[in-house]
């Protein structure tokens, strides 16, 4: 776990960055008033306050305030934090780190600002509000699968916008592994979702094939390959987007555990799909955590 010690805005060099208690990390763009902000691929600049020490260690007059970039950081190991690692930053921002670069122009042009390889540039794939001494955290590398169920979509006959749909959902929290389509048959939805519970994946999402119709069979497929029921997702899901539409009541998605792969049914349309997400969202780190061993017990300290 590290630490946000500095939230920094403005333009670098001739002391254009300045210490702000609060700032606002914007999905894609970056730090809002930052001269990063908008960069392609590194709108995020995370130097460390500790290269500053080491500069001094070789005789360079070098402290904290001289680091440029948007974010001033310690305590996190830069050495294991390879491109496509992602970090929380505050509560909510999701950060993802990027190839290194060279130095730019207004680095080169500040002169005794120190630019290391302590420096790392990351995306923002989730935003959110930011101040100093916020935790910087290195969040679990997860693995997710995608399995679209419709007979008209494996045809060729729909175009599939679930399935990108839940790709941008599921991307600030790990990397999809596979996606695939396949029609309403049972042993066609069996025999993927088995393949993706081998490959190790920590979740696999269906879309589709959840209603009343005779060939709607994911929630029987989904039962015959879990060995553990997590009964509690579906309830809500059901609960929360009744309002939305009476309809959800017909809905029998299920959800449940194989090997260590959680395994959740959503429905087909892309606006149930983003409102069920967003009921399973405030649950889903923690579960991911505890399936794959990081996290602890559900229950609160008394």
């Amino acid at each position: 776990m590290g630490e946000i010690i500095a939230v920094r805005t403005g333009a670098e060099g001739g002391g254009g960055k300045k210490d702000r208690e609060t700032g606002l990390l914007i999905r894609v763009q970056g730090l809002t008033g930052d001269s990063h902000a908008g960069s392609a691929h590194r709108p995020v600049s995370l130097p460390a306050a500790e290269s500053a020490g080491q500069r001094r260690a070789q005789g360079a007059k070098a402290k904290p305030d001289d680091l440029a970039g948007s974010l001033l950081t310690r305590g996190i190991d830069r050495l294991s934090l390879s491109p496509g690692t992602r970090l929380k930053a505050g509560a909510e921002a999701i950060l993802r780190v990027t190839p290194p670069h060279r130095r730019c122009a207004a680095g080169e042009q500040a002169g005794e600002r120190v630019t290391t390889q302590q420096e790392i540039w990351a995306e923002v794939l989730q935003g959110g509000p930011l101040r100093a001494g916020d935790p910087l955290e290195v969040l679990p590398h997860y693995r997710f699968g995608i399995i679209i169920v419709s007979d008209k979509g494996a045809a060729g006959e729909r175009e599939d916008r679930s399935g990108p749909l839940l790709g941008e959902l599921l991307f600030p929290r790990g990397d999809i592994a596979r996606r695939t389509m396949v029609p309403d048959e049972h042993s066609a939805l069996t025999a993927e979702l088995r393949r993706m519970v081998a490959e190790g994946l920590n979740a696999v999402f269906t879309s589709g094939g959840t209603g009343l119709s005779p060939r709607d069979i994911t929630p029987e497929a989904t039962l015959e390959v879990v060995e553990r029921l997590v009964p509690g997702i579906p309830e809500a899901m059901r609960r929360e987007t009744f309002s939305a539409t009476p309809r959800a009541m017909l809905s029998r998605a299920a959800a449940g555990i194989s090997g260590q792969t959680l395994i959740i049914n959503l429905p087909g349309s892309p606006k149930a799909v983003r409102e069920c997400f967003a009921v399973l969202e405030a649950v889903l780190d923690h579960a991911l955590e505890t399936l794959s061993g990081r996290g602890g017990e559900c229950g609160a300290e008394k």
